[in-house]
């Protein structure tokens, strides 16, 4: 059987948005296909370090800012690769086609280059889920502030949200979900319904977010543009790539009011669970919006919060 070949890849990130494409040269395997740029991890090389050497010999800059983000398999008729991502944010130097055939800057929703490389399409999605995961608050602060405090959120560019009420009833729920999807819509923001697929559809929702359980009694991904998943341990993670959940939530990271008698994981066992994971995944529990790079330098594609989205700064 052949082996693997472990590939370090880079998604440089502007402060715009656009990512960074390189076109592969005449004379290679997919000439002329677009790809994000990166190499292959050489025997006892990290891929941090495989990356860092790669981008230097393909792109000529010096990565000075790289996260660890999500790990995934494709085979291709004369390769299986394993691709490690890692966020990019910021690198010295320009870049410029060292051994590509081009460059370009795309942004991940409308991208205007192609052929792309087939194992980088999936990326493009997770490239567009927001870094902050806002999960509500109505029943512990009363749905009229609330809604007052989503306003202002959404107006500071709040753009993904879950509505999950667990001491509301059905019908305060609904009422509750719609008027959040009316509100967010508005301001080009998504919204996830927990683990209702039936209201998601019913109220216009973008997707739903299941819970551990549902998880692992799925048969399949229900039928909504974005779907979420819970996950309290690695297996609950494979559960959820199995599905084809477009992200998960893992945690509690820290101990929280709401369960204080759930054991925390850390940081530590954050980045352990997530290593080599294929979909993004959000650090939930106790974190809020000044845990952000704490979260990326372990492998999170951001953080989800209940208290730490509503709280003014």
């Amino acid at each position: 059987m052949t082996a693997t070949v472990q590939v370090a890849v880079a998604v440089l990130i502007r402060q715009d948005g656009c990512v960074l494409l390189a076109r592969r040269p005449p004379g290679n395997v997919y000439a002329g296909y677009w790809e994000f740029p990166g190499g292959k991890i050489e025997p006892g090389e990290s891929a941090a370090d495989a990356l860092a050497r790669e981008i230097r010999e393909e792109l000529a800059v010096e990565i000075e800012i790289a996260h660890p983000w999500i790990t995934r398999s494709f085979t291709y008729p004369h390769a299986k690769v394993q691709l490690h991502f890692h966020r990019v944010l910021a690198w010295r130097g320009q870049p410029r086609a060292v051994v590509h055939d081009g460059l370009s800057w795309e942004r991940p929703g409308s991208v205007g280059v192609a052929p792309l490389l087939p194992a980088n399409g999936p990326v493009f999605n997770a490239l567009l889920l927001a870094d902050e995961y806002a999960i509500s608050q109505a029943a512990e602060l009363g749905a009229e502030y609330f809604l007052r405090r989503l306003h202002g959120r959404l107006e500071a560019g709040l753009k993904l949200v879950q509505v999950r009420e667990p001491a509301l009833s059905a019908s305060e729920f609904a009422a509750l979900a719609a008027e959040v999807v009316r509100l967010a819509h508005a301001a080009d923001a998504r919204v996830l319904v927990n683990g209702d697929v039936a209201l998601a559809r019913e109220i216009g929702a973008d997707g739903v977010h299941l819970r551990a359980r549902q998880v692992a009694l799925a048969i399949e991904r229900p039928d909504l543009l974005l779907v979420g998943a819970s996950a309290h341990s690695v297996g609950e993670l494979r559960a959820a790539e199995q599905i084809g959940a477009d992200f998960a939530v893992l945690g509690p990271v820290r101990r929280t009011p709401s369960h204080p008698d759930r054991n925390a994981i850390g940081w530590e066992g954050f980045r352990d669970a997530v290593r080599d994971t294929a979909i993004p995944v959000f650090a939930l529990g106790g974190v809020d919006r000044a845990d952000m790079r704490a979260a990326w330098s372990c492998g999170a594609h951001g953080v989800a919060m209940v208290r730490g989205a509503w709280r003014d700064e």
